[in-house]
């Protein structure tokens, strides 16, 4: 069984590959990005949607530190440092 999941993943992965590399291979046109001030950036259409998903994905997370700071600090907050082990009682069927 776990041999035909890692089996699975791995086709799932080199489609995954092979997609993204068909798309890279038949986008290899000159794109232009035009800015404000007349300033222009002329690159190949998968570099500009790669660049355009990882400037996504900053934006993001960026975006999460925020509240992942307020959780981190309210489970610090919340957590006591040192507790004793909890201690169970076993009782006999008796």
């Amino acid at each position: 069984m776990k041999r035909l999941l890692w089996l699975l993943q791995w086709l799932l992965k080199a489609t995954i590959f092979f997609t993204l590399f068909a798309f890279a291979l038949n986008n290899q046109q000159e794109t232009r990005v035009n800015f404000f001030f007349s300033t222009h950036w002329s690159a190949p259409t998968v570099l500009v949607v790669l660049s355009a998903f990882t400037l996504g994905v900053v934006v993001g997370v960026l975006g999460m530190v925020p509240r992942w700071w307020r959780e981190r600090q309210a489970v610090k907050k919340n957590t006591p440092t040192a507790s004793p082990a909890p201690t169970s009682e076993v009782t006999d069927g008796a």
